[in-house]
């Protein structure tokens, strides 16, 4: 992987798949369009001026051109990127009529999840100071065990912050009890958490989303984050105080990559506030309730922008700076 260094910050590695999202425009029509989880956020840090990598297995077919494409447009490095040859994971998309989306994937046998462990890095790569992964790449066999035991690599190089998404698909879980004890692998391998209200109540039925926070806080991650959909977000931070937001206010055009966009938001702000890098600094540890609470506001902003346009369409920075003159919240872009 080539030096992606900001000076006096460094970049962030984002790990698993990119796809292809087949939307529905109109009844037998469909556009295809780029998208995979991790795919947005390296995407999303990209246009929030992070220097971004996607580790991706990127396939020869026309789909995978179509993702080269569009990830190079978008500034996200590709040096480890691997030349897979199976096709293309394909997700039909579909939205209802409140714009929120769901996806039937075509993935037997394609090349996301077929991951070898000499296709990762076995050294700290030059300029990455956060690594972030999760989704389906750490579901689907047998790439998810390759990824997460890679996990375990970055964590004792000491020199990245991992961030996980465990992003749920049920489909792909023989059940909640096994995803459960999956998911809650990784998170203790990861620094910072970001889950979804809907993840955790298939995972964890009935169980406060606050409740989890700290319970996942308690397994290792400085941070950990539940995003509540319409009813905001809250957070467990380094001194386990709980912190709540509101959403920010958005004229819905869809869903489609609201989550990653979040993600992609809210280490953006880690790594302007200089809070990522190596683990044995502390730097995450000194996160406040006062900074996360305008991190937290920042990151739903990102998410409101990109709900307000059709697909994954994440903001630009220039785009966030200036909704924050017409939205309400403690935004912190302007002063980092």
């Amino acid at each position: 992987m080539a030096d992606v260094t900001t000076p006096g910050r460094g970049g962030i590695a984002v790990c698993g798949e990119a796809l292809v999202d087949l939307v529905e425009r109109e009844p037998g029509v469909f556009r295809a369009l780029p998208g995979g989880s991790p795919a947005n956020v390296a995407v999303g840090l990209s246009r929030l001026d992070v220097p971004a990598e996607l580790l991706a297995r990127l396939s020869a077919d026309g789909f995978g051109a179509l993702l080269r494409g569009h990830l190079e447009d978008n500034g996200v490095g590709l040096h480890g990127a691997v030349d897979a040859t199976q096709p293309t994971t394909l997700a039909v998309v579909s939205t209802d009529p409140h714009g929120v989306a769901s996806y039937d994937f075509r993935y037997e046998g394609t090349a996301d999840w077929q991951w070898r462990a000499g296709e990762l890095s076995r050294t700290p790569p030059p300029g990455i100071v956060a690594v972030h992964t999760g989704s389906l790449a750490l579901t689907v066999e047998p790439g998810a065990s390759v990824l997460t035991d890679w996990l375990g690599t970055v964590r004792d190089w000491g020199t990245a912050t991992i961030s996980l998404d465990p992003n749920i698909r049920p489909g792909f879980d023989s059940g909640p009890a096994a995803a459960l004890r999956r998911v809650e692998e990784q998170v203790g391998l990861a620094d910072v958490v970001k889950v979804s209200e809907e993840d955790l109540a298939w995972l964890l039925p009935g169980v406060d989303p606050a409740d989890v926070a700290r319970r996942w806080r308690a397994l290792g991650p400085a941070l950990v984050v539940v995003t509540l959909g319409g009813s905001g977000c809250l957070a467990v931070g380094p001194d386990d105080a709980l912190v709540r937001r509101p959403a920010v206010r958005a004229t819905v055009a869809d869903t489609v990559g609201a989550g990653d966009a979040f993600t992609a938001g809210l280490l953006a702000g880690l790594h302007r506030a200089g809070l990522l890098g190596a683990r044995d600094s502390g730097a995450l540890g000194t996160l406040g309730p006062d900074l996360l609470t305008g991190l937290l506001d920042e990151a739903g902003l990102v998410a409101a922008l990109t709900c307000e346009r059709a697909g994954a369409d994440p903001p630009t920075r220039a785009e966030v700076r200036a909704a924050t003159a017409t939205r309400e919240g403690t935004f912190v872009d302007s002063s980092i």
